[in-house]
């Protein structure tokens, strides 16, 4: 009976591969008190290029290139009100001090580009990119390498506060 099913899921891996995706996901979400206090975490968007990360929950020091688990705060909560239950994964790619400019649409950090802000989300809310400014004391740059990535590039996200950090994540698949 076993082998069976086995079997019957092997043809039709297309219909289970999804399925068990959502029940994943939907385990992850279950467990979040925001963000779950698991040993690992899954990371079900396309805005970084692994799927299972560790997570050290006491780093001593982040840099820039460092890979984060942060609580979602930012004024797009007021858009998506459930939003800040979904713990965010993303690169740290500024640090305090670095100059944060914008050219048009186009975001830099130090003179290095960092993407472009699109003008609408996948939902047509409409998004405006991050202002430029200096980022201040206890603040991070983050950034996916996805183009459709959410993340500091956006005013509505913008910078992540040292206290909204959960943990440094390692890319572990």
């Amino acid at each position: 009976m076993i082998r069976d099913f086995i079997t019957h899921a092997a043809h039709r891996w297309y219909v289970y591969l999804p399925l068990t995706a959502i029940w994943i996901f939907a385990l992850v979400r279950l467990l979040a008190d925001p963000v779950p206090h698991l040993p690992v975490l899954f990371n079900v968007s396309p805005s970084l290029p692994f799927w299972i990360v560790r997570i050290d929950y006491h780093p001593t020091t982040l840099r820039r290139g460092d890979y984060i688990v942060y609580r979602f705060e930012g004024n797009a909560c007021r858009y998506f009100p459930g939003l800040w239950h979904q713990p965010f994964l993303k690169r740290i790619a500024g640090l305090e001090g670095d100059h944060v400019t914008v050219s048009g649409r186009q975001v830099f950090v130090n003179g290095a580009l960092l993407g472009y802000a699109k003008p609408y989300a996948v939902t047509k809310l409409p998004l405006a990119p991050i202002a430029p400014s200096v980022i201040p004391a206890d603040h991070f740059y983050v950034a996916g390498t996805s183009p459709d990535s959410f993340d500091s590039r956006y005013a509505l996200s913008g910078l992540v506060a040292k206290s909204q950090i959960v943990g440094l994540a390692t890319p572990v698949y």
